[in-house]
């Protein structure tokens, strides 16, 4: 008598043991429900400026529809190195130290593909973005948190840093401002971090998608603090500051041996970012800037107002100096991370994303976005007050 087989599945180990996103898999009790207010999704709620969406137009009414070089177009890359000596105080060669990617999501995968060699331990702050440990996890890394507590305002201990390396660190990853507690270094902290990273040879891959959403003080990167250019991956994007997250360009800028280094998995992966989006950042990086400084008004505007709200209704919130992110103590409520979303959601109306969806260490926690329009923030905090007070 035949026997059937064991069923085995065919999916990689390493992928199978990686659990959907947090933002993702809550986000799909949303769609459908009526009447919800959602300050969940980390998407501005301005329309690109139309300069920006008025190039992509002129570029495809030029037929301009073709492949780019696979580091993206020239033109592009020198608007990069522009924008980016401009603003961050760094210089890098735009022929062969810039990256046009799909993305920060896949300048951060090609980061981590190029470095890390199976066993590498990677070192990432928390709470925190919810692609880091899936990334390192599918790039054969071992991911190491190091926990930030709301009392420092979530800002990375260096000391704790140091602590969690070891024989076999390979990198840092490090996100300031950062999704979602809006936490950011000063300068001090940036060289405490930078003096550790050359003490132990190390590679920091520094993600700085919010820093020009820096409302206190001026924002510093790693990047530039002498000794870290040519150990610092720096990964930027137009996505967040110049409404243009569906144009999916990020960028990476690095010496040349990373680069190329990225260059060689991107290029059998994504072959180029689509051109009309490199044609849009263009414009946005060269003339788009103004546009930048009256949203980021707008945010800083909104910020106070939900930060003071949430405090009101007894739900302890730190000033987050950077992003378009607040993450309020939901512990006063008696109420876990999830089941505190889920009630708020079921009951009020609102959607906001448990603070556990951002590693172990946001349980207690919720990250509620402010780049909703200011009067769905006050009705949303007025559903918020009217279901903290039901207990």
């Amino acid at each position: 008598m035949d026997t059937a087989p064991t069923s085995v599945s065919p999916v990689a180990r390493h992928v199978a043991d990686i659990p959907r996103s947090g933002i993702r898999d809550f986000f799909e009790l949303v769609q459908g429900t009526p009447d919800i207010i959602s300050l969940g999704v980390g998407e501005p709620d301005f329309v690109t400026p139309w300069r920006i969406r008025e190039a992509a137009i002129y570029s495809l009414e030029r037929g301009r529809t073709s492949y780019t070089s696979n580091l993206g177009l020239m033109k592009l890359r020198q608007s990069i190195h522009r924008y980016v000596e401009t603003h961050f105080d760094v210089a890098y060669n735009p022929s062969s130290e810039v990256l046009v990617t799909v993305g920060v999501s896949e300048a951060l995968d090609l980061a981590l593909r190029a470095l890390v060699d199976p066993g590498d331990e990677i070192i990432f702050h928390a709470p925190c973005y919810v692609s880091y440990a899936p990334s390192i996890v599918m790039a054969h890394g071992v991911p190491v948190v190091v926990a930030c507590k709301a009392e420092d305002g979530f800002v990375l201990d260096p000391e704790a840093f140091e602590r969690a390396i070891t024989s076999k660190t390979k990198a840092l990853v490090l996100n300031f401002p950062t999704n979602p507690t809006g936490g950011t270094l000063s300068l001090e902290q940036v060289q405490r971090i930078a003096s550790i990273a050359i003490k132990h040879d190390l590679v920091v891959i520094s993600d700085e998608i919010y820093s020009e959403l820096t409302y206190e003080g001026r924002h510093v990167s790693i990047a530039a603090v002498p000794g870290m250019r040519e150990r610092t991956i720096f990964l930027h994007g137009v996505s967040k500051a110049f409404a243009m997250t569906g144009f999916r360009i990020g960028y990476a800028c690095a010496p040349e041996n990373l680069i190329e280094a990225m260059l060689r998995v991107h290029q059998y992966s994504m072959l180029c970012a689509g051109i009309t989006s490199q044609e849009a950042a263009i414009e946005a990086l060269d003339h788009g800037f103004d546009e930048v400084i009256g949203m980021r008004d707008h945010y800083l505007a909104r910020r106070n107002y939900i930060v003071k709200a949430l405090n009101e209704m007894g739900l302890h919130c730190h000033l987050p100096r950077g992003s378009f992110y607040v993450f309020p103590s939901i512990e006063s409520t008696g109420l876990n991370s999830k089941d505190f979303a889920l009630r708020l959601l079921q009951e009020a109306k609102v959607a906001c994303v448990p603070g556990t969806a951002f590693g172990a260490c946001g349980e207690g926690f919720l990250r509620c976005c402010f780049a909703a329009s200011l009067p769905q923030i006050e009705t949303a905090v007025e559903r918020m007050a009217k279901f903290v007070s039901k207990g």
